[in-house]
């Protein structure tokens, strides 16, 4: 393995091709492969949630959801993106303003008003619920508890397991939001306590984990070699108990096939979280699924995205 020529694939699609192609026309502004691609998808809701999410994010540049809106004002799935859409221009905007300085309420007020009607245009669906839970961040001190409970209680009722938005609310909860470590840890547990066997929530836990690494770092200014003692952040005795916990709740019984592309960044992370961790026959195990399937996070919270991802894959374990 060390020998051959290797290099990770960090498709942002995941080896969607639908998807892929899809976002090729939003640059054009061609707003009907977004509707082709949407009907395609249906109610796989997790299928769905990965596509609308990327798709926002091509959208937020360009007025591609807006002239479907236009042409079709009733098309739930139209309203559907155009509220993803609108929380990615938010998160945008507050990206750019920078960390810690607030943008616009009435910015905000507008991404939770179009998710809240794309809400009532798809009553079935949970991806409005998804976009409103995430855009609850960037209230400057959160949204009410009684309101983010509604929210999720309608969103856990369309789609209990649903990934994403479990992990929204686990960012919500972190302490770089409006939690602390605490709370998102044992939020990430007890998602991961009652998932079915073969449910990618277990995995929380290593999702949390980088949230408290991104925590400290943040406090160090950016400076990796400032967060040299935190020691042992990813190998202590509790985070590699979490990395075989997970392995064996989540992939040992997973179904037996390919990977799929709303599962890439998962892995990625439990990937990451068993080299750190000193787990190589989990590490192992994890890069041959995977193959050249990577995600830029959380590699790059921990260096070079590519190189980290190369360097790991040839020796799996800090003590090989």
């Amino acid at each position: 393995m060390a020998g051959d020529r290797f290099t990770p694939d960090f498709d942002p699609d995941c080896g969607d091709r639908p998807l892929t192609s899809a976002r090729q026309d939003v640059v054009i502004g061609r707003w009907q492969g977004l509707r082709e691609l949407l009907r395609a998808t249906g109610d796989d809701w997790s299928v769905r949630g990965h596509r609308v999410q990327l798709l926002a994010s091509a959208c937020a540049g360009n007025s591609t959801v807006e002239s479907w809106l236009a042409a079709e004002p009733r098309s739930a799935d139209a309203l559907v993106l155009w509220a993803a859409t609108e929380v990615a221009r938010a998160f945008n905007l507050a990206i750019a303003a920078g960390r810690g300085v607030p943008i616009d309420q009435n910015r905000i007020d507008r991404a939770v008003l179009a998710c809240l009607q794309a809400a009532e245009a798809h009553p079935e669906d949970p991806t409005p619920w998804i976009s409103l839970i995430s855009v609850a961040r960037l209230y400057p001190t959160g949204v009410r508890r009684q309101e983010l409970g509604r929210w999720w209680d309608e969103l856990h009722g369309r789609d209990p397991y649903s990934m994403e938005g479990h992990l929204q609310i686990l960012h919500y909860y972190s302490s770089r939001w409006h939690g602390t470590h605490g709370l998102m840890y044992d939020f990430a547990r007890d998602a991961a306590g009652v998932a079915p066997p073969g449910c990618a929530l277990p995995v929380l836990v290593q999702f949390a984990r980088v949230e408290e690494y991104r925590y400290i770092l943040d406090g160090a200014k950016g400076q990796r070699d400032a967060v040299v003692g935190v020691g042992q952040h990813w190998n202590h005795d509790a985070a590699v108990s979490d990395v075989r916990r997970t392995w064996q709740r989540w992939i040992t019984a997973r179904p037996d096939g390919p990977v799929a592309p709303w599962e890439v960044r998962d892995l990625n992370y439990l990937t990451h979280a068993a080299c750190y961790a000193g787990t190589a026959d989990i590490a192992t195990a994890l890069f041959a699924m995977i193959g050249r399937q990577a995600s830029r996070t959380p590699w790059s919270y921990t260096g070079d995205p590519e190189k980290e991802f190369e360097k790991w894959r040839k020796r799996p374990s800090r003590g090989a």
